[in-house]
């Protein structure tokens, strides 16, 4: 159950495979830009927890608001819309915790309109020689914890995002290939409907 909490919680870090030829650190409008420039996206992800543990499955997200994990190893799933996240695990009885979506700093890419120029949200920006590192918070909660986002250049594309929870836990998820521009039914982020076959 802890490790779809932090599904959610912690940000992206990126992977390059290979060393891109003249990559440049990307502005904070670039990668403001090229988030608000897809609605929806899909991409296969592997998630490693905090305990160093490994999860792997299928990231299905319509913004504003809603993201879909679906963990291929235990059949969980971590659902948000409409301000709300709710975790749902098979093996449990229990009702799915859910809790708002703005505790978690993934809201950040998930607004309507993504501006990191946003006075003191971000709270570090560099550039490793391959991919441009931008960790961002909410200026107005963070105690939230923070998201790690990792972008290569041409074509910028997400890769990856570290979470880091407000109690010092960490966790990574790593982007396959980033598919945008598909149709997503509704129904897919029903967290009253959480259907585990499309």
């Amino acid at each position: 159950m802890k490790q779809f909490v932090f599904a959610l919680a912690l940000g992206v870090t990126t992977l390059a495979s290979t060393v891109a030829t003249a990559a440049e650190k990307l502005s904070l409008n670039e990668i403001s830009a090229y988030l608000n420039s897809f609605a929806t996206a899909q991409a296969d992800f592997t998630q490693v927890n905090d305990d160093g543990s490994l999860s792997t499955g299928q990231l299905y997200l319509r913004r504003p608001g809603k993201v879909r994990f679906e963990y291929a190893n235990n059949g969980g799933l971590v659902l948000a819309e409409a301000g709300t996240v709710a975790i749902m695990d098979p093996k449990s009885n229990q009702p799915p915790e859910t809790y708002p979506l703005s505790r978690t700093p993934l809201s950040i890419i998930l607004a309507r309109n993504v501006n990191l120029g946003r006075a003191n949200m971000v709270v570090g920006h560099g550039f490793d020689g391959v991919s441009t590192i931008v960790r961002a918070h909410d200026p107005k909660a963070p105690e939230n914890g923070s998201i790690e986002m990792m972008f290569t250049d041409n074509p910028v594309q997400l890769r990856k995002w570290v979470i880091h929870g407000g109690s010092g836990e960490e966790t990574t998820v790593i982007l396959g290939d980033m598919k945008t521009g598909m149709s997503f039914p509704s129904s897919l982020f029903s967290i009253s409907r959480p259907k585990r076959d499309r």
